[in-house]
């Protein structure tokens, strides 16, 4: 499979990343032998590269995969702390978990945020920066939805990576177009960042139209890795088959009228409003009238961090 160096960092990965969100139970939350056997899969296929995240809690699958296979990949993770202490804990736990000396990437996990995000968590920033210099990570960086943070990203000097949301619907893309996007990942590029790729399915939206919006993602300037999440070892054969240039336009079964929706069970919700803010999106809205919580459809990446926000359980996959 295809590689590239992730900037100026010196990380070599594969063109494709394994998203792990969505075997997690934020998404699917498959068995963990089975979330086992898509990681064991995707290293013995060749994919050098995992993302991940703290929020994911799929740590023990990457794991236990890399011992069964002693493989080990260029791993990011990422965490939405905003002080040095929590950031601190974020590092220790993916260290503990993932039973590893070092994690090669760790992002502030930013996908709402604005640009006061370097601000607001200047403590995470310099807990990244302490614990890069100790050897803890390799390289650190941003995951972001909001174009203008993609377009500060690529003007500062402590950011090594850039981790932004785009697809050829432009669906999840805050502040601006998918243009204003594109100019900001060869902005980044340019700049020597390592940039990879998020959603380019629009969270599963364009599924069905697959090879049309990985075909337009592989044609973006600039770009080093795209992440795609995946949920069984066939559609990890899929996916390292449509990369590698060799796969069977008959035998698609695996991403052909998939489909995934989460609803908020109005029984159930108390109206408090902690999903809304959670919201990557601003999918969630609210009924002044009922004093429930509901889903924009047309707005949802169905990335499911709605589901961890609330703690009535109120919210799910269907």
């Amino acid at each position: 499979m295809k590689t590239n160096t992730l900037g100026n960092t010196g990380i070599e990965v594969t063109e494709l990343c394994l998203g792990a969100l969505p075997m997690g139970p934020l998404q699917k939350d498959i068995p963990l032998e089975e979330c086992v056997k898509v990681v064991e899969t995707a290293l013995r296929k060749g994919i050098t590269f995992i993302d991940t995240a703290q929020m994911y809690k799929t740590y023990a699958p990457i794991r236990e995969a890399i011992k069964r296979t002693g493989i080990r990949p260029v791993i990011a993770s990422k965490s939405a702390a905003p002080d040095y202490e929590g950031m601190e804990r974020a590092i220790k736990e993916a260290l503990e978990q993932l039973d590893v000396d070092y994690v090669d990437i760790f992002l502030l996990h930013a996908a709402r945020a604005g640009t006061e995000v370097f601000e607001a968590r200047a403590g995470a920033i310099e807990c990244l920066k302490d614990c890069k210099a100790k050897g803890l990570i390799r390289a650190m960086g941003i995951s972001t939805h909001d174009t203008k943070v993609a377009e500060l990203t690529a003007k500062r000097q402590d950011m090594d990576i850039m981790f932004p949301i785009i697809n050829k619907a432009g669906i999840g893309i805050l502040n601006g177009t998918v243009n204003d996007m594109l100019r900001a990942i060869k902005e980044n590029s340019t700049a020597g960042k390592g940039v990879y790729l998020m959603k380019v399915l629009g969270g599963g939206n364009l599924i069905n139209d697959y090879i049309e919006s990985v075909n337009y993602a592989r044609s973006i300037d600039g770009y080093h890795s795209i992440a795609v999440g995946m949920v069984s070892p066939e559609e990890v054969d899929f996916n390292v088959a449509y990369f590698n240039g060799t796969y069977d336009p008959e035998k698609t079964p695996t991403v052909k009228g998939y489909s995934k929706q989460y609803q908020v069970f109005t029984n159930l919700c108390k109206g408090c409003k902690t999903c809304v803010a959670a919201c990557p999106n601003y999918a969630i809205e609210f009924d002044e009238e009922t004093k429930k919580a509901y889903i924009n459809e047309e707005k949802c990446l169905t990335c499911g961090y709605c589901t961890s926000s609330c703690k009535e359980f109120a919210i799910r996959l269907i």
